[in-house]
């Protein structure tokens, strides 16, 4: 093989000179920050995923906190997330003064399933957070019948979701759902995110908690403007969106489709390449009706036996300038949950074996078939040595 003479990372967000005009369009406005793009976002992005309503967030962790703020997550209460995720969630239910519960994860797709979720839930269980990875969805309708038996609230944890589909339903459509528009994700705003809900007390207190907790919001669509009168109706805090993002994010949510398809073309090219590398497993795709929007293209390194672990791995193809990434390394198995829930490492055997031996090929929409086939070249030519 052609060693490439440039760098080809895991992800990179496909910017276009269009994207670049709008942002600049924004700044010569005079209204960069939360303003007309921010509510123009919010009523396309519930447009495209037909949720009843959407609030933009500086980031999705900031959708997490006021989320748990809203429904009143606190000291004495349990919350079910698998470990398997990013550790700003499990950060939150703690931070909130609750506790993370620990459930393990199908070992093929790394998703939670209706019945691991029920050996977990207590008489202290309030919520439960399940993910849809990758871009493929959780198999819902079992989640959430357990949770109206044990009359549990539902967080679905959709940052690597925007596009995806369950059973011919967008996720986000119903329920609450976080999105994410990290740089890395299928559409980014810079940094940003989505809570979306169908429950309209919740998303006032949302739209509320988001601007310092007052009666309006930070752009009020009748006056375009914060009202004179406008009070705290109860302590929130600073996590708008302002406009100069939520514009490339309107810019973005117009190619997402585009964008999604073409990655759907890069991860079905990969896995027919990968066939016949054995010690390369890519994550299993679920059995129900659903459509992948294909975030990342997540793959599993099984050669142990013959000296090559995960990490091993990742260093020799970064030496061959390819790029990869981990999502995630166990959030039980960092040095804080693993010094203060010692009692967990050991209980989920699924989650711990993907934990060690995960690994986030190069897949993003600017890529080429040429790409992949680089990639795969220097995945056969580390495997052998």
């Amino acid at each position: 093989m052609i060693m490439r003479t440039e760098f080809l990372p895991f992800s990179r967000p496909s910017i276009t000179e269009d994207d670049i005009a709008s942002v600049a369009d924004v700044l010569r406005s005079g209204w960069i920050t939360t303003g007309p793009k921010n509510a123009e976002l919010e009523e396309r992005f519930r447009a495209y995923t037909g949720c009843h309503a959407a609030t933009c967030v500086s980031s999705a962790t900031a959708g997490m906190h006021i989320a748990l703020k809203a429904m009143g997550i606190g000291p004495g209460d349990e919350v079910i997330t698998p470990s398997m995720t990013w550790v700003s969630t499990v950060n939150l239910i703690v931070l909130a003064g609750a506790k993370p519960v620990f459930v393990d994860i199908d070992r093929d797709t790394l998703m939670v399933t209706a019945d691991r979720i029920a050996e977990k839930v207590t008489d202290r269980t309030r919520l439960v957070i399940p993910v849809h990875f990758a871009g493929a969805p959780a198999d819902m309708d079992p989640i959430r019948r357990l949770a109206d038996r044990h009359d549990l609230a539902l967080i679905e944890d959709a940052a690597h979701a925007i596009g995806t589909e369950y059973k011919g339903t967008p996720v986000g459509r119903t329920g609450t759902s976080i999105f994410s528009f990290h740089p890395i994700k299928n559409i980014t705003t810079g940094e940003g995110g989505m809570v979306c809900s169908e429950d309209p007390a919740f998303e006032e207190r949302i739209r509320r908690l988001k601007f310092h907790g007052l009666g309006v919001d930070a752009f009020d669509r009748r006056i375009q403007g914060r009202s004179p009168q406008a009070e705290v109706i109860e302590p929130g805090f600073k996590y708008n969106l302002p406009d100069i993002l939520a514009v490339l994010g309107l810019r973005q949510l117009d190619r997402l489709d585009e964008m999604n398809a073409k990655r759907t073309l890069l991860a079905e090219y990969y896995r027919a390449k990968l066939e016949s590398v054995d010690e390369i497993r890519p994550l299993a795709l679920p059995d129900y009706p659903m459509k992948h929007a294909w975030h990342l293209f997540v793959v599993r390194i099984t050669s142990g036996s013959r000296g090559m672990d995960r990490d091993r791995f990742m260093s020799a193809l970064k030496a061959l300038n390819i790029g990869t990434g981990i999502h995630f390394r166990a959030a039980h198995l960092q040095a804080y949950y693993r010094e203060t829930f010692p009692e967990v490492e050991g209980t989920l055997p699924d989650t711990e074996w993907n934990s060690a031996r995960i690994c986030s090929l190069p897949l993003f929409p600017d890529m080429t078939p040429e790409n992949v086939d680089e990639v795969v070249d220097a995945i056969k030519k580390v495997l052998a040595q």
